[in-house]
């Protein structure tokens, strides 16, 4: 019987421990579509309406937890800070929504929609987006209009965007969110003057 009183403190302490101990919570991000900056019915008609076929992102960044370059050759990946659902879905999304709300009705197909004839397919290519805690997200990327009915590119553009962050990951998400308005702002210039 003495061993066990002995040994009553000890156990009290771990369980009062292991009470105590947990980890952070999990906050969770996501993308938003962006107003236009001008209505859709200013802007020119395309040749022929467009469908966001992909949005590629590097592998790097194909992750749930939000990264965030801390200098050359060092991410930071936060682990109790995720994307809401695969980046690359979202992005793809959020830009299908910010093209759907820049180009006039029926110039855009929404990516999973069957494909009318005559229908010029999109593809953008991410190359690096690098998010700076606290500072500047930019986006390089590049983007390829089909030509309809074809496998030839009939307009390939790269394109380099910078957004001001604002602190944390919550910061970072805003501003990936801008850049991804500002793309869908230059695609919708590219492809109603080609």
């Amino acid at each position: 019987m003495d061993v066990d009183l002995k040994r009553a403190p000890a156990i009290l302490a771990l369980l009062l421990l292991a009470g105590c101990g947990h980890s952070p919570p999990t906050h969770f991000y996501t993308l938003d579509p962006t107003p236009p900056g001008r209505p859709a019915a200013a802007v020119a008609t395309a040749t022929a309406p467009i469908q966001l076929d992909a949005v590629h992102i590097p592998p790097a960044l194909d992750r749930p937890q939000v990264v965030t370059q801390l200098g050359a050759n060092r991410l930071d990946v936060h682990d109790f800070d995720q994307w809401a659902s695969p980046l690359g879905e979202m992005m793809r999304r959020t830009l299908a929504q910010n093209l759907l709300t820049r180009l006039p009705e029926g110039e855009f197909i929404l990516p999973d929609a069957p494909r009318p004839q005559g229908v010029r397919g999109l593809v953008v290519d991410v190359l690096q987006i690098d998010a700076t805690p606290g500072g500047r997200v930019t986006l390089e990327a590049s983007w390829t209009l089909m030509t309809s009915g074809t496998t030839r590119p009939a307009l390939i553009r790269n394109v380099q965007l910078r957004a001001d962050a604002g602190p944390g990951p919550q910061g970072t998400a805003a501003a990936m969110s801008q850049l991804l308005g500002q793309l869908a702002d230059q695609i919708v210039e590219g492809v109603t003057t080609a």
